[in-house]
């Protein structure tokens, strides 16, 4: 029976992108008042910083991946040494910022009764961290105990094994096509592609659902439910 799913954080149910910009932002203003320097230096090129970071797609967790990167942005303008604490400056403004899109604690709050929820990221979004304590059976996150990233298997096969039911008895929901439809499908979950943009799916790619919104995800739960026990009856009756 399906009634286990599990949330990727970022752009799925976090709105990350303007607590990433507003922590980029603190970063810069500090930076300005520590070296006349720093004028130089733009929001444009510690994005750059980030993107050639992480652009090799590192197996490293995501916060040391930021570390690097904010240690290049401060080598721009000799402030090195002051990286400990411009990193906690970053990592401060930027869970103060996360927020939950708007449909998430309503859609959150419709699947409590009947739905075992976990929580699952490649991120920094810890759940307590950004407004969302308490809302998961279980929670896990790449680099803790050095668990590999998404897309690895290994994630999938951690989540399967804190929900504590068979791969196929979980539904995996998320925004990105390679590690929240394709990675989990491939690990016997099911794969539930939120696509708040509109993007077209990729060739080849066939989630098992598709929704715009959370908002319909308890619908859409429940009719892949009805599907897998009607596919259950049948499978008995063959036997």
């Amino acid at each position: 029976m399906l009634r286990t799913v599990v949330f990727d954080a970022d752009e799925t149910l976090l709105d990350l992108r303007p607590a990433v910009t507003g922590g980029l932002l603190a970063v810069l203003d500090e930076m300005r008042r520590l070296t006349p320097a720093a004028a130089t230096v733009s929001l444009a090129d510690l994005e750059y910083d980030w993107s050639v970071a992480s652009s090799a797609d590192s197996p490293r967790p995501t916060p040391e991946i930021r570390r690097v990167a904010l240690a290049r942005s401060l080598a721009r303008v000799g402030l090195d040494t002051h990286l400990d604490d411009l990193l906690a400056l970053y990592f401060a403004r930027r869970f103060a910022l996360t927020r939950p899109f708007p449909d998430v604690l309503p859609a959150l709050a419709a699947l409590a009764d009947t739905w075992v929820v976990g929580f699952a990221t490649n991120g920094n979004s810890r759940a307590e961290r950004c407004g969302l304590a308490g809302r998961f059976a279980f929670e896990v996150y790449a680099g803790d105990n050095g668990l590999p990233r998404k897309p690895a298997p290994e994630f999938y096969a951690t989540v399967v094994r804190v929900a504590g039911v068979p791969a196929e008895q979980v539904v995996h929901v998320g925004d990105s096509i390679a590690h929240d439809v394709v990675g989990p499908q491939a690990a016997g979950l099911r794969g539930v592609w939120l696509n708040r943009d509109g993007r077209s799916c990729p060739p080849g790619v066939q989630p098992d659902a598709e929704l715009s919104t959370l908002t319909d995800l308890p619908a859409v739960l429940t009719a892949l439910a009805d599907e897998g026990d009607l596919r259950a009856q049948s499978d008995r009756s063959l036997v």
